[in-house]
């Protein structure tokens, strides 16, 4: 019998998790993923009018809001009939590019990067920059100072950790930098979507705002910091990271998991909808010297609820989900379910999203020997930022040669009313993965609404065949030498962008006694 670890709650991610590992001979054996906050969202939902989803399901977070609002408006698209204007879904392509450019930057520096680097050799660092020089003084004086939030308190380092003086002084000061543009981006995406957080503008139908040449080239500017950071910055921390010093963690694929990848495919590069900057489709035991990518088929996912706190009831499709709460349930140990497409757990997110692409520089990767799992999950995430920038330039020359057009039209007023009844599935990619939302509407109203989130699909206990979730699954094999510096649990699940900062709790299962650190 190994020992157990908790880890209650999981910091720098968003949302309530805990996440238990049994450690043996120093690493993980078993893994359990508990999401401990329950989600009453789509109850709420139930008898109001369907042009309310897309704003209440918007409030399920305040950092990956809008990506809701889309997969409800592409619901309701289908179940009203609707077709979007060209017009209409530029303008939601450019407000929803934005928010992938402000959440990735987020996540990398402000969410993941403490956790591969020594803060202290900051200290160290000899060089003649006046930035990075300003940089050590800086946080030597908060050393001094004992005020060294929020770059501290954190995991202790380990054999990974980066520790040289450049390196670390370097990304301190781009996570500095990273404030600054992250909020920049938000602001980009308000010009079209109305305010920050919780867009106003997308609805179904299409978009609400006409736009004019002053917010295309006020987006366009903004675009153009942001381009140069991602490209310069962001990119170059990343795989200067990832095939530097952290490239033994990538050539032992930590945090690697089931490998199996879903895609829902999004963002429309042209008015047929075929050319997609992420294109939809399934991998299932992935080979990397050869891809196999199939057609995704929604009527294949499924979730059940055998180990979650809700009545006993067979896998169900999202149309036919239900929320009814068992706190009592015997084996229970989470609020998520356990969606499954074909009867098996799925990664989703950028790395997933990369492969399904085939992505050259994410294979190129691959092929210099680094494993599919946290590194791979960041680099990917870096590299479908740059996609992002690049179509967001597309998309801005696309609305201005569209918005000379006689008829310009950004919204399907046709069919605004909603129908006596109709169903509909709203297909979309956040920037943490495959989302899905489903509405059923009887007598003008919503009969019964599901979601399926991205982190529904990679937090998920097990299920009826007992497949682990995608998380407990990358947990499998991570090395744990110190049961008091679980510093590759974080580091796995942090790389799926789950957000927020609090206290960790140890609990040593010989003395009963709970260590508690301050993680941040």
């Amino acid at each position: 019998m190994g020992q157990k670890i908790v880890v209650d709650p999981i910091t720098r991610i968003e949302g309530h998790l805990k996440i238990t590992v049994e450690v043996e001979n120093g690493k993980v054996k078993d893994a359990w993923s508990s999401g401990t906050m329950a989600r009453g969202f789509e109850a709420i939902l139930q008898g109001r009018d369907p042009r309310d989803a897309p704003f209440v399901t918007s409030r399920f977070c305040g950092v990956c809001y809008s990506v809701h609002q889309m997969a409800s408006v592409r619901a309701l698209d289908k179940a009203f009939g609707a077709k979007v204007p060209w017009g209409g879904t530029l303008l939601r392509n450019l407000a929803m590019g934005a928010q992938y450019i402000y959440d990735h930057i987020l996540h990398f520096y402000h969410l993941s990067a403490l956790d591969y680097i020594d803060i202290m050799a900051v200290a160290a660092y000899k060089g003649k920059d006046k930035g990075l020089n300003a940089v050590k003084d800086k946080v030597v004086g908060l050393v001094k100072a004992k005020d060294t939030f929020p770059l501290t308190p954190r995991y202790k380092p380990d054999e990974f950790s980066v520790t040289d003086p450049d390196m670390v002084t370097s990304a301190v000061k781009h996570y500095i930098d990273a404030l600054t543009m992250q909020a920049k981006a938000r602001n980009m995406g308000a010009i079209f979507g109305g305010r920050q957080p919780h867009y106003q503008s997308i609805v179904v139908g299409g978009f609400t705002q006409l736009p004019d040449v002053n917010q295309v080239a006020r987006f366009r500017t903004m675009l153009d910091e942001l381009s140069k950071f991602v490209n310069d910055v962001y990119i170059a921390d990343v795989l200067a990271f990832g095939t530097g010093p952290l490239f033994p963690l990538a050539k032992i694929g930590l945090g690697g998991g089931h490998y199996n990848y879903l895609a829902y495919g999004a963002l429309e590069l042209d008015n047929t909808g075929e050319s997609l900057v992420f294109p939809p489709g399934v991998i299932v035991g992935l080979n990397p010297k050869a891809i196999k990518v199939d057609r995704f088929d929604p009527n294949k996912i499924t979730e059940s609820v055998k180990y979650g706190w809700y009545k006993e009831n067979k896998p169900q499709h999202p149309y036919n989900g239900e929320q009814v709460f068992d706190l009592d349930k015997k084996g229970a140990y989470s609020f998520v379910k356990a969606p499954r497409y074909n009867g098996k757990p799925m990664e989703v997110g950028p790395l997933a999203r990369m492969l399904v692409a085939k992505n050259p520089d994410v294979l190129g990767l691959v092929a210099k020997g680094a494993k599919p799992g946290v590194v791979a999950r960041h680099a990917a995430r870096a590299i479908e930022t740059r996609l992002v920038v690049d179509a967001c330039y597309e998309w801005l020359d696309e609305l201005l040669s569209e918005m000379t057009k006689p008829g310009f039209k950004i919204h399907d007023t046709a069919h605004w009313e909603p129908p006596e009844t109709g169903i509909g599935a709203g297909f979309y990619e956040a920037p943490r993965g495959a989302l899905g939302h489903w509405v059923k509407i009887k007598d003008k109203k919503i009969e019964n609404y599901q979601c399926v989130v991205p982190s529904t699909w990679n937090a998920s206990p097990r299920c009826e065949k007992k497949y682990r979730g995608q998380y407990e699954e990358s947990l499998i094999g991570a090395p744990v030498p110190d049961p008091d510096n679980p510093i590759n649990v974080v580091r796995i699940i942090r790389s799926f962008d789950p957000c927020l900062a609090c206290a960790i709790h140890l609990i040593d299962p010989k003395s009963n006694e709970i260590k508690k650190f301050l993680v941040e």
